[in-house]
């Protein structure tokens, strides 16, 4: 597991004060019967009154001492695999947070907590402002049937979830993903985006756009 763990790490800021800070967080990773050892990147963004927190992962006391004395708006989940929402629910309880999520991964959402729905639904186009920042929900399928990632334009990158990765796309190898549709998600709503756009993902290093569509093959 990474030596970074429950470490808050800013990695961007807004001229109106906006900061963009991850937390490493460490847990288990299941589906399909399998499980995997996994370091989860958990998004705080927001100013010192309120924030967003993208992807609740595995460690609520770590997300919940990053916060601090912040508001949370709301708990945005990029998917619902259950190494993404492990802790969401600790997060809004503790916060009063609603969790948002895209309806087509309802299903993922209950293998993990069965007969139960998130707060609040993302769709795809979606605006959701704080301070001087917007982020725009892109609906990305492919990895999972309702992955979404969250553009933030004036911050000049793009929280990619599981979908892009340093390397390439997320994998498509269980449960409700599939390839061809990862790809035409990457190549019609992340690949037309600014090429020096940083690409923050939900595990691992950052890239760019620019930097994965000349490494991949997205055709």
């Amino acid at each position: 597991m990474s030596s970074e763990a429950g470490r808050a790490e800013v990695v961007a800021t807004s001229p109106g004060g906006v900061r963009v800070e991850r937390v490493i967080t460490s847990g288990i990773f299941a589906l399909d019967g399998g499980e995997w050892e996994v370091d989860n990147n958990v998004w705080i963004v927001g100013d010192d009154a309120e924030c967003f927190v993208i992807d609740a992962a595995h460690d609520a006391a770590a997300i919940l001492a990053a916060v601090g004395d912040r508001s949370v708006r709301a708990v945005l989940c990029t998917h619902a695999h259950n190494d993404h929402i492990t802790a969401a629910p600790a997060v809004r309880e503790a916060t009063g947070a609603p969790i948002a999520l895209h309806p087509a991964d309802q299903v993922l959402w209950e293998l993990t907590y069965p007969r139960t729905e998130p707060d609040e639904q993302l769709a795809d186009g979606e605006s959701l402002s704080i301070g001087d920042v917007e982020l725009e929900v892109l609906h990305t399928p492919g990895h999972a049937p309702g992955a979404v990632c969250l553009y933030a334009a004036s911050l000049g990158l793009v929280f990619t979830g599981d979908t892009l990765f340093q390397g390439g796309p997320g994998a498509t190898g269980r449960s409700y993903s599939d390839k061809p549709t990862i790809l035409a998600s990457i190549r019609d709503s992340l690949l037309v985006l600014p090429p020096e756009t940083v690409v923050l993902t939900g595990h691992g290093d950052s890239s760019t756009i620019g930097a994965e569509a000349t490494g991949s093959d997205f055709a």
